[in-house]
Formats: C-alpha cells, sequence, structure tokens
C-alpha cells in the first residue's frame, strides 16, 4: 500500500495540482487542487473509468455532450472512453478514483 507521502505534488495546469493519495494496480485515488476561478481541467478521455467526488469548490463539468455545476459533496462516475474536463467556479479540490490504475501518474 502507498499513500500521500510517497507521492509529490504534480502542476498539471495554471492553479491546477495532481497528487496521487493511494494506488494499487487495480484502482488508484488522487486530489486535484484548483486554487484559482477559471482554472482549467482540460477537456480530455483515458480507458480508465473515473469517480469524482467534489470535496469542496464548485466546478462546470463537461461530460461527453452535458454541462452541469458541481459542488460541495456531488459526485459521479466518468464512464471508460468519455472525454470530459472543467472549470473552476471557486477554489476547491475533487477527489477522483481510477480503475485500474493511471500508471502515467506515477
Amino acid at each position: 500500500m502507498t499513500g500521500t507521502p510517497n507521492h509529490p505534488v504534480v502542476q498539471t495546469g495554471e492553479g491546477v495540482t495532481r497528487q496521487v493519495l493511494a494506488d494499487h494496480p487495480e484502482m488508484m485515488v488522487v486530489a486535484f487542487r484548483f486554487s484559482a476561478e477559471g482554472a482549467i481541467g482540460a477537456l480530455h478521455d483515458h480507458p480508465h473509468v473515473q469517480s469524482t467526488y467534489v470535496e469542496s469548490g464548485r466546478f462546470e463539468f463537461t461530460l461527453g455532450d452535458t454541462t452541469r455545476v458541481v459542488g460541495p459533496g456531488d459526485s459521479f462516475v466518468i464512464p471508460s472512453g468519455q472525454t470530459h474536463g472543467c472549470v473552476c467556479l471557486a477554489p476547491g479540490t475533487l477527489i477522483d478514483s481510477f480503475t485500474p490504475r493511471r500508471d502515467d501518474f506515477l
């Protein structure tokens, strides 16, 4: 088992960082921290199934052809291959789980 002390904080964009919180070959938990309104989680897709939990802040999320605003306590699942991304409306943290693990984050 690995946890936060073993994984560095990585800058992924202006006002956005990523830190692996825990990982296993079959699953990974990652914190994405957005420090500024307007910070962007760029549109992308990947083969992993992703679950996102909004720990704090507000975000405008695009999931495929749908856009919605999410806030603290909201959660949702992003299917494998679905294009998604977000714009930060109020600084906060997203907790994402991926299955299988995102080896590109290690």
